[in-house]
């Protein structure tokens, strides 16, 4: 089951090779038994002991070319006694050396040469995952760094689903970065799939974190961003240029005030929690999507709405509202925020994964990524500790 993604801190370490399931592991005790539980009651003429030339290659699913040659070794033994012994099928003499029989040891040699590559090849190809896994968790790291719990008088909690079940990284995005301006936050949602998408989103974020600290406002600072993915876009060149758009929303959630100013460009509108009532912040004056404004002109334009102590901010990509149960219906997102109350960021994130996971029957059609924040009320931001 896929996991709020949630980045911590320290140094990656390398994890080792997936232990296969329990039931593939005993899969070459429990064929043996089968066969010699049916063994007794075949004729003569039909003996099931042949069967266990396929011992090797059931043992090659699940461990290495070590066990798969044991167990080769001992399909041969157990063949020969199965043969050479006539109460064990019911036969009046023994065909240890008939010429049916030998023609099985040999095969079943044969096959266990054949598993025992296999094997090693498939855990040859385990190991190359794995190190592909580790590389892509360092990747994500590196993308997504870790979102604060808190910064300031804020709590915040980051979620990250990918509609491919190996994949860690892909073209949704967050950031929260805490400024001389106050917190910005950004999420965003690359068109497209794949290293493009990805390697736009590493330049999107790139740009941010550079110039949330520079623009004083939130119109410059879309707009330096969108100037950056336009550069980035022209040096890459070809016929996907026009088609390298993000759609973003900037947040600005200043120290003092109580308010939350927004620069929306074409993505969907934050939601505003407060004692279970949820309403959407937007005001219908949404910009283009970054790198594609430079074919409207229109100015970035900035919404300022009230963000009191307690309210709480929800940030998503289209994937949330685009996942779909089993007859095509889309999530009701506002509705069930509505049903669930008041829930601190962590426990609210942590019901929304495990919600879209059941109401998609574990079958995301997209990327999806969200972030909450929470101003905590003065009371209690003055008695929790930093961190």
């Amino acid at each position: 089951m896929l996991r709020p993604h949630r980045p911590q801190g320290g140094t990656a370490t390398r994890a080792g090779l997936p232990a296969p399931p329990a039931w593939l592991r005993l899969l070459p005790v429990l064929y043996v038994v089968a066969v010699l539980l049916v063994e007794p009651a075949t004729p003569v003429d039909w003996p099931v002991s042949f069967v266990l030339i396929a011992v090797p290659l059931v043992t090659a699913f699940a461990h290495g070319p070590v066990v798969v040659g044991a167990a080769t070794v001992f399909a041969i033994v157990l063949e020969g006694v199965l043969a050479g012994t006539p109460c064990c099928a019911g036969r009046s003499v023994g065909y240890l050396w008939d010429r049916h029989y030998v023609a099985s040891y040999v095969c079943t040699a044969l096959v266990g040469v054949l598993g025992t590559l296999l094997a090693a090849h498939r855990i040859r190809r385990e190991r190359t995952l794995a190190d592909v896994r580790f590389v892509a968790e360092i990747a994500q790291r590196v993308l997504l760094r870790p979102v604060p719990h808190r910064i300031g008088n804020l709590l915040m909690e980051s979620l990250y689903l990918s509609a491919a079940a190996e994949a860690r990284i892909g073209g949704d995005l967050y950031e929260a970065v805490p400024t001389a301006y106050g917190v910005r936050l950004l999420i965003g949602d690359v068109r497209g799939k794949g290293l493009l998408a990805v390697e736009t989103a590493a330049a999107l974020l790139g740009a941010f974190r550079e110039a949330a600290h520079d623009e004083p406002d939130l119109p410059a600072l879309a707009d330096r961003v969108e100037t950056s993915m336009s550069r980035r876009a022209n040096q890459l060149g070809g016929h996907e240029t026009a088609e390298r758009f993000v759609t973003a929303l900037f947040a600005e959630i200043p120290a003092e005030g109580h308010v939350v100013r927004v620069v929306n460009c074409g993505h969907p509108p934050p939601l505003s929690l407060r004692a279970g009532e949820v309403r959407e912040l937007d005001s219908g004056r949404s910009a283009p999507p970054l790198n594609l404004g430079m074919l409207v002109g229109d100015p970035y334009r900035v919404d300022v709405y009230p963000f009191r102590p307690g309210d709480q901010l929800l940030l998503y990509t289209d994937g949330v509202t685009e996942t779909r149960d089993a007859a095509g219906t889309f999530y009701p997102l506002l509705q069930r925020l509505r049903s669930w109350g008041s829930l601190p960021p962590r426990e609210l994130l942590e019901r929304l994964h495990q919600d879209l996971l059941e109401y998609s029957g574990n079958r995301l059609q997209d990327d999806t990524a969200a972030l909450a924040v929470r101003l905590l009320p003065e009371e209690a931001a003055a008695s929790a500790p930093a961190g």
